[in-house]
């Protein structure tokens, strides 16, 4: 039986119990109402993530709901959200899983309230969206790594030359945004694991993965940690009182290879709870997250930034059902029901298990974030 705590009158109304509740332990449960939106009723998706207008077969993924092991985690609900965010601006700084999760939440707003485009960069990978009845605003804005990077990449990811990263400088792309925010989600990933030359002071100090340069090999965790402590330390003496969410680390789910090398995901429902193990690369970037976050969170405090953990990456762990995999291009099979092809075992299908990192961010917001 829960108890009421004086956190939220909501609590009582049997929504949510706050206190202990670890939102991010917990298991996918069943849950027939499925979706807030469909591939018809949101025009936000991107054509990648579009699996079920791209001709994927199964629906039962969309099925499951995250639920907390310590409490009742209420579903998202876009017209309150509009309300608390009025006059409010959101950014989602980072890679395109910040893309992927910024297109899931504007899908869910727009059961409410069609969004209006009013800025995209020359690739479409930063965009602004303006809700006119609201006046709220939310951005995306794509910086892989969140520092300074000259990036030799056409858009399939293929290289022409070595990253060339500078661990000492953050990308002025978003931190010239910065403070036009009220809240921010913020995150890193993939892109470290990728072959890199380290630069500080703009001078060579090492390498990522650089056979044959003749450097010293630093590891992409060398880098990652340097990047958040630039970061974080950024956010807590910027004099900006933003609401600030680290998101971790986002798990990805190829077998039989990687993306490159003809890896595919190709099961049908979640994992349960020990039947998935965590990459060890994937293990060392959450490690370093938690580490860096909680050295970071105390400072925030004392300077007036609230700073939360937006733990996402063991619930991602447990949804290997959830990506496009071959159905990142229309219909892949029509004309070749044998043909190999390229799979996404890493973004999300829209609508996915991504929209239930909404059910969590709204939870943290409406209670302050204090139930982690």
């Amino acid at each position: 039986m829960f108890l009421c705590n004086v956190v939220l009158i909501l609590i009582c109304k049997g929504s949510l119990v706050a206190g202990s509740c670890d939102l991010f332990r917990g298991d996918w449960i069943p849950d027939p109402s499925g979706p807030f939106y469909t591939n018809q009723s949101c025009l936000a998706i991107e054509s990648h993530q579009n699996c079920m207008r791209n001709g994927r077969p199964d629906s039962g993924y969309l099925y499951w709901r995250w639920s907390p092991r310590d409490c009742n985690l209420p579903r998202f609900n876009p017209q309150r959200f509009l309300d608390l965010m009025r006059n409010k601006s959101w950014g989602f700084i980072g890679d395109s899983i910040s893309r992927n999760h910024v297109q899931s939440l504007l899908c869910i707003l727009s059961q409410v309230e069609k969004a209006v485009e009013v800025y995209h960069d020359e690739e479409y990978r930063s965009k602004i969206w303006h809700f006119p009845s609201h006046n709220f605003t939310l951005s995306v804005i794509w910086t892989p790594f969140l520092l300074k990077a000259d990036i030799f990449e056409d858009m399939n990811g293929v290289a022409s030359s070595e990253i060339q990263l500078h661990l000492d400088k953050l990308d002025e792309k978003w931190t010239n945004e910065y403070k036009k925010f009220d809240y921010v989600v913020i995150a890193g990933g993939k892109w470290f694991l990728k072959t890199a030359i380290y630069l500080e002071n703009n001078a060579v100090k090492g390498c990522h993965y650089c056979p044959g340069k003749n450097l010293r090999d630093l590891g992409f965790d060398h880098a990652y940690r340097k990047a958040l402590q630039l970061i974080l330390k950024f956010i807590v003496k910027s004099g900006h009182k933003a609401f600030v969410f680290i998101r971790t680390t986002t798990p990805d789910h190829f077998e039989n290879g990687e993306w490159f090398s003809g890896g595919t995901c190709n099961r049908t429902i979640p994992f349960k709870e020990g039947e998935a193990n965590m990459a060890d690369v994937d293990l060392i970037m959450h490690n370093i997250e938690l580490e860096e976050y909680k050295k970071a969170a105390t400072l925030g405090s004392e300077n007036g930034v609230t700073l939360k953990l937006l733990d996402t990456t063991q619930l991602s762990l447990l949804r290997p059902d959830g990506h496009p995999g071959p159905y990142r291009t229309f219909q892949p099979f029509a004309t070749d029901e044998g043909a190999k092809v390229q799979n996404d075992c890493l973004h999300w299908c829209l609508p996915g298990p991504i929209d239930s990192w909404n059910d969590l961010l709204m939870a943290m917001v409406v209670n302050d974030g204090t139930y982690r």
